[in-house]
């Protein structure tokens, strides 16, 4: 009969196992890390970027995290036994690229390489985000940042209230809410945040009600204000994103300069009848709003929803969509909306994408924030540029 040395010798004999030095190397080149420790050793410390799976959940959770079986990867526990058994198992699942690292955390701490005590969250919020947890792409450490950081909506509508709904689920640690409007019964077929008991509310002061209800996690700051040039850049400053569901145009162009000028990503979104439009304005790493419409439409071209009339399901996926690209944004995750546009025709149910590219007679570019004069721009158009 086998005792644990003669399993242990017969793993070590069939994988392979690198010094600290050589794992080092590995990370360094691009390897994935995963770290097969108990919770509680994790907690105490581990190698940055790890990926953590307790060795007896390896084979039940190892390919819903790890999903290039080819991928180099970097497998260590405390001291490279567990480890070493949890390779000869990946490799029995397929994987190709795994390497078990001698000595383990232990060894690698005792001879002062780079490692950090893992961010946690507490068993509530464990509970709350454990869908988000499972996605190797968010983990627990997507999650921290989601709950650090900071998004600013513009408007409490059609389009801010799916957005604030699920950004505020999402556990968006600030958001931020401009508007000075009034809870009206005819915001009720589509702005969802707000309900018949709120009728003649301020819409920021039902908003909060709702989103801190939703998620107390979440610093809901209201700005019942009107946004003009006068506190814009105050308002925006300090925000990693600005969702923008505002309905004019004046706003958009004001949004545009700010934002170019601070650096700020907006996610813009926009409805009528039955179509919808959204985008990513990245001041640094694309167009913007004056790279698309570098000139508003003549008002008879343009008419409001409440002249033309919206869909009310509408604004739901707009916003929806708006929320998702906020996300996306914070947690550096896929192919965003950056120098492209979607369109939603729901009529015919289709989704077509263009490419947007810089419009090289825009003055008003990251490049050129230095100069940018933010100003009102009722009746026009013309950028404020020193």
């Amino acid at each position: 009969m086998a005792t644990f040395r003669d399993l242990l010798s017969a793993a070590k004999s069939s994988i392979t196992e690198v010094d600290t030095s050589s794992a080092e190397s590995r990370i360094a080149d691009g390897a994935l890390v995963l770290d097969v420790r108990e919770p509680d050793e994790y907690a105490e410390g581990a190698l940055p970027g790890a990926v953590h799976i307790p060795r007896g959940h390896l084979e039940a959770q190892v390919e819903g995290k790890l999903l290039d079986k080819e991928a180099p990867v970097v497998v260590y526990c405390a001291g490279g036994v567990r480890s070493a058994f949890a390779v000869q198992t990946m490799e029995e699942l397929g994987y190709t690229g795994a390497v078990s690292m001698d000595g383990g955390f232990g060894r690698w701490k005792d001879e002062g390489r780079d490692w950090k005590t893992p961010a946690s969250l507490n068993p509530e919020q464990a509970n709350r985000y454990k869908r988000h947890l499972l996605l190797p792409e968010v983990g627990v450490e997507g999650q921290i940042k989601l709950l650090e950081s900071k998004v600013l909506l513009l408007g409490a509508g059609g389009l801010g209230s799916p957005a604030a709904l699920y950004l505020a689920a999402a556990g968006v640690g600030t958001l931020g809410i401009v508007d000075m409007d009034d809870v009206d019964s005819s915001n009720l077929q589509r702005q969802i945040l707000h309900n018949v008991d709120r009728i003649g509310d301020r819409k920021v002061d039902s908003a909060k009600k709702t989103l801190t209800m939703l998620n107390p996690d979440v610093d809901v700051v209201t700005y019942d204000t009107r946004l003009d040039a006068t506190n814009i850049m105050d308002i925006i400053e300090g925000y990693d994103v600005v969702v923008d569901g505002a309905d004019n145009f004046p706003s958009r162009y004001l949004l545009n300069d700010a934002s170019v000028k601070l650096g700020i990503p907006v996610v813009h979104g926009s409805i009528f009848r039955f179509e919808g439009m959204v985008s990513v304005f990245h001041p640094t790493e694309g167009p913007t709003y004056r790279d698309m419409v570098p000139e508003p439409p003549p008002a008879e071209l343009a008419p409001s929803c409440a002249e033309a009339g919206v869909l009310g399901v509408l604004p739901g996926i707009v916003g929806s969509i708006q929320a998702l690209e906020a996300i996306k944004l914070i947690l550096g995750l896929g192919e965003g909306l950056v120098g492209r546009i979607l369109t939603i025709d729901t009529t015919e149910m289709e989704f077509r994408t263009f490419n947007l590219k810089s419009d090289p007679s825009n003055q008003v570019t990251w490049e050129n924030r230095d100069r940018i004069r933010i100003e009102e721009l009722e009746g026009l158009c013309a950028p404020g540029l020193d």
